[in-house]
């Protein structure tokens, strides 16, 4: 007799929404033996919901040993391991509770209407018709509510809709036709004589208000299977809602009819991909291949979780579940998106001891992309008011000017490609071209520009050639790709290629050397398409050695800015150092001479 009250208890608060409840009467009735196999699923669904899932895991797998391919236990498992992951990967949702719409008691079913500008919802406030007692949530029954914003466009508190829609039975769940002209909802009479079932009703607007409800006839003498949470799609030929009647795949399902204005032409499942042995619930059609639906029979976090539903060209779905914030161990579900854009309202008794629902808000924010980036010359000093001109391929120009710092930073697009223009009083024009990642993730792109000055020598860095020798090394190519795109880029430019070596041997062989070895690298960029009459070669051997710049006194800490590396200077440092400071000055520069 224990294990039988038990057990009728955790029916009671399972059907109550009182997850933690159920769970202690369940483990009571299981305590005492109760014998009835699905008492072990009630107790793992429950302890699922409540959102102890290493509890649950082992709860499903103790019911799966009884019944080993149970689709529901199978489903229940695979979505508690999934659940903890989900937790701790969030998607991009940001999710608010809408204090402003909420009441002590419950509100669901969301619907927008008349361009994002008005919200009907479903309530059993204080304001709702009628004292008695739904025989479905045991509450007070709902009556359908409206929410409308101010001159400013904020959302006001919702007021109960003036219509004889609302009446002292039950009605919730609207859904408004895209010319705003008809209402569909739910209906739940109450007859004391003989067992009622839910019903959708439809209402037409008219003189500025909404009629009285009718009936809307779905399966001819049907009077015993439920018919709910109707939404009507953006184009009215068909009507999305949910049924117990016969034909589904177990639990409620949702189907869909065919519509001709308000008659039903026929009706049919939307098969095995959106439905299960659970139940499928609350659909809200978004366009004509987007369906949102409330599912505990796909693996999930907990209760009812909200899916995105896309038909491919085959007409088969592919579901896949909305994940963390939106969907919660308790019961998600009810949802409604502005028209266009990636933000509206849902349901959900989360947080809430009594398992009553209330309305949260969502919007999937766009990924924050940003380029920045900075100007600097040959010895990283930055440059300030250099012009950065961008270019995007979907046909966006803009400009930037570097900060005084000679940073720059701006707003861009995921999925884009862009063309970059550096160009400074005194500096070469600079190409760069970057395309953002279509990926939904903040990210910082780094564009930087080393000018290259008019009429001052800059430092080809890695050209190597062989001991004693003009030939160009392998390991040089690389660095000199990049002056061939600089010449390319600015056609217009000449320049000198000047060769240095260090203060070993006589002047009359270091002259000749350097001149060989400026001759090398002028010859590699002829033989690659730059144009001889661009080029001079110069051979300096050691008659001007390299005076240290901030950026050699930074690397190397025996010199220090302005030292000028002569064979007097050299020979005064350790065998180490003077092999640093030959080094420094063995190197090979090229200056920008004069436009052609």
């Amino acid at each position: 007799m224990r294990g039988v009250v038990a057990y009728e208890m955790a029916e009671t608060y399972r059907r109550l929404n009182s997850a933690t409840r159920a769970a202690s009467a369940y483990a009571n009735a299981i305590r005492y033996n109760y014998p009835d196999t699905l008492m072990y699923l009630r107790y793992a669904q429950m302890l699922h919901k409540e959102g102890k899932y290493a509890q649950a895991k082992k709860a499903y797998e103790s019911f799966l040993l009884l019944d080993s391919l149970n689709p529901l236990g199978l489903g229940g498992l695979q979505g508690v391991e999934s659940a903890e992951i989900r937790q701790k990967n969030p998607t991009r949702y940001v999710v608010k509770r809408m204090d402003l719409f909420n009441s002590n008691r419950g509100e669901f079913s969301p619907m927008f209407a008349q361009n994002n500008d008005v919200l009907y919802i479903t309530s059993s406030n204080k304001d709702a018709r009628g004292d008695s007692i739904s025989n479905i949530t045991g509450m007070k029954n709902n009556d359908i509510f409206i929410v409308t914003k101010n001159d400013k466009g904020e959302w006001q508190k919702p007021t109960i809709l003036e219509s004889e829609i609302n009446t002292k039975f039950d009605e919730g769940t609207p859904s408004i036709s895209a010319d705003g002209n008809y209402l569909y909802y739910t209906f739940a009479p109450i007859n004391y004589n003989r067992a009622t079932t839910t019903k959708i009703y439809f209402s037409q607007r008219g003189s500025g208000n909404w009629n009285a409800g009718q009936e809307l006839t779905i399966s001819g003498r049907d009077t015993l299977s439920a018919f709910a949470h109707p939404s009507i799609s953006p184009v009215g030929d068909y009507l999305y809602f949910v049924s117990d009647m016969p034909g589904g795949y177990g639990g409620k399902d949702i189907w869909r009819a065919g519509m001709d204005g308000n008659m039903v032409l026929f009706k049919e499942n939307l098969g095995p991909e959106i439905n299960t042995p659970g139940d499928e619930m609350f659909p809200y059609i978004k366009n004509d291949s987007t369906l949102y639906f409330s599912s505990d029979g796909h693996p999930g976090m907990g209760g009812l979780d909200l899916f995105e539903a896309k038909r491919q060209r085959d007409n088969l779905w592919i579901v896949e579940n909305m994940e963390f914030p939106i969907n919660s161990s308790m019961d998600d579900f009810g949802i409604t998106f502005e028209q266009s854009l990636q933000r509206g309202f849902f349901s959900s008794n989360r947080d809430d001891a009594r398992g009553r629902d209330h309305i949260y808000s969502f919007e999937y924010p766009d990924a924050e992309v940003f380029v920045e980036g900075f100007a600097v010359d040959k010895e990283d000093k930055f440059i300030p008011n250099v012009k950065i001109s961008v270019i995007s391929d979907e046909g966006s120009q803009r400009e930037y000017i570097t900060k005084q710092d000679g940073t720059y930073r701006f707003n861009a697009k995921k999925g884009i490609n862009y063309l970059f223009m550096a160009s400074g009083e005194g500096f070469l024009n600079m190409k760069k071209s970057l395309k953002t990642s279509v990926e939904e993730k903040d990210t910082v792109y780094f564009v930087d520009f080393e000018m290259i000055p008019y009429n001052k020598p800059v430092i080809l860095d890695n050209i190597f050639y062989d001991f004693d020798k003009a030939t160009l090394r392998p390991e040089s190519k690389e660095e000199l790709e990049g002056l061939i795109t600089l010449l390319n880029d600015n056609p217009e430019i000449v320049i000198e290629l000047s060769a240095h070596t260090d203060r070993k041997g006589s002047d009359e062989y270091n002259q000749r050397l350097s001149f060989r070895r400026a001759q090398s690298v002028t010859e590699y960029l002829s033989k690659s398409g730059i144009d001889e009459s661009r080029l001079t070669a110069i051979g300096f051997g050691k008659t001007q050695p390299k005076t240290v710049t901030p950026n050699i006194a930074a690397k190397y800490d025996f010199l220090k800015e302005g030292d000028l590396l002569d064979e007097v200077f050299i020979e005064n440092l350790s065998p180490e150092q003077q092999e640093i400071a030959d080094q420094i000055n063995r190197r090979t520069e090229f200056k920008v001479i004069e436009p052609m």
